[in-house]
């Protein structure tokens, strides 16, 4: 390096353009940038005064070193204390920035089938009925025959659902084959198909009067699809009393129904249940159309929206009650029917998904 080069004019130089670049500085990587031009030791403006020093004549090469090395340490003075005043006005970790934005906290939602359960919960209880919950693994006894359903009724095959096993020889439990006797598809275990089997439980245990309704999850042998699936929660109830008649079934449900889905009217259509005599299907006007008939009722202007009936003289002889002294009425209503119907909603796998994008539709807490 030619001696021209390295004179006290060239390091003055140096000297304010560092300067000038340091005032600039205002984050870490700024800093890192200054400190590799000026001071890296392969390609450094400083490092290569340094190196140059070795080409000065031995006259000068003392003096110009020295203001070389005094530059040098200014340099590293001054980026350390620069340094210093970044890591100062550094916020702690754990700081919290006042003049941000608010954060928008994340509101949590009842599941509408929740919903469901928690309004049909308030208006039975106001009615003065009890809030019961059973066991979803049941016995064959009290699921089906109890309820005036013996091994070979038909009413079975619409609800066969998942067996856990049933008792053979040595005490075991396991699959079976062929005829099995009867004592032992008694106590047969199963997914329950329906809560009606707390009815009995409840009945057996407690003399009338009786005022229940038994929410829950059930298990049927239904296809996945738009409007059925294997899995579905359900209410049933039981009234039992003296004197309890029909007229008093079509008062309670044109009362819950009325508050539910809001001005509709009601009506019962005959039907069949074996644990209920006579039997009800209950209707309601539908909200589509007022009536009139429409697609979403098939043109009928009624959708069904429950089953019902008279308990059985059966049940009631099943459990130890005397039909001949009470009387009462039973009914089942399955909750994603109703939240269908309650929200338009045209697909029963939306509830089961998870989606937030269908879940974030019905109102926060």
């Amino acid at each position: 390096m030619a001696e021209s080069t390295i004179d006290r004019s060239a390091i003055d130089g140096l000297r304010a353009d560092f300067r000038a670049r340091l005032a600039a500085v205002a984050t870490d990587r700024d800093l890192k940038t200054l400190d590799d031009d000026f001071l890296s030791r392969r390609s450094g403006s400083v490092t290569s005064l340094l190196k140059g020093l070795a080409t000065i004549p031995a006259g000068t090469r003392r003096e110009v070193g020295q203001l070389v090395n005094a530059l040098k340490a200014e340099i590293e003075s001054a980026m350390a204390d620069k340094r210093a005043s970044i890591e100062s006005a550094r916020p702690p970790a754990d700081a919290v920035d006042v003049t941000l934005p608010g954060r928008e906290i994340p509101v949590g939602r009842v599941h509408p089938l929740m919903r469901v359960r928690e309004q049909v919960e308030d208006i039975f209880a106001r009615m003065g009925y009890e809030i019961l919950e059973g066991p979803e693994v049941e016995d064959d006894y009290h699921n089906f025959e109890a309820l005036n359903m013996p091994p070979d009724h038909p009413a079975r095959d619409m609800q066969d659902t998942l067996y856990l096993g049933v008792p053979i020889a040595g005490g075991t439990w396991g699959a079976h084959t062929g005829r099995v006797p009867d004592a032992q598809v008694r106590a047969a275990t199963l997914l329950r198909t329906h809560t009606s089997a707390m009815q009995i439980r409840y009945m057996k245990t407690f003399p009338p009067p009786v005022r229940i309704i038994v929410p829950g999850r059930v298990y049927r042998r239904d296809n996945l699809d738009l409007s059925h699936t294997p899995m579905f929660q359900q209410f049933e109830g039981l009234v039992v009393g003296s004197g309890i008649t029909l007229a008093d079934l079509k008062g309670t449900f044109e009362a819950m129904l009325r508050e539910l889905f809001g001005d509709v009217r009601v009506r019962l259509r005959p039907s069949f249940f074996p644990y209920t005599e006579p039997s009800a299907e209950i209707d309601i006007s539908c909200r589509s159309c007022r009536g009139a008939g429409c697609g979403t009722c098939k043109h009928t202007g009624w959708i069904e929206i429950l089953g019902s009936g008279m308990v059985h003289p059966a049940v009631f002889e099943a459990v130890g009650y005397d039909p001949e002294d009470v009387t009462g009425f039973a009914f089942g209503m399955g909750m994603e029917r109703v939240a269908m119907l309650k929200y338009g909603v045209d697909d029963i796998r939306l509830f089961y998904e998870n989606d937030l994008r269908f879940l974030e539709q019905f109102p926060p807490l």
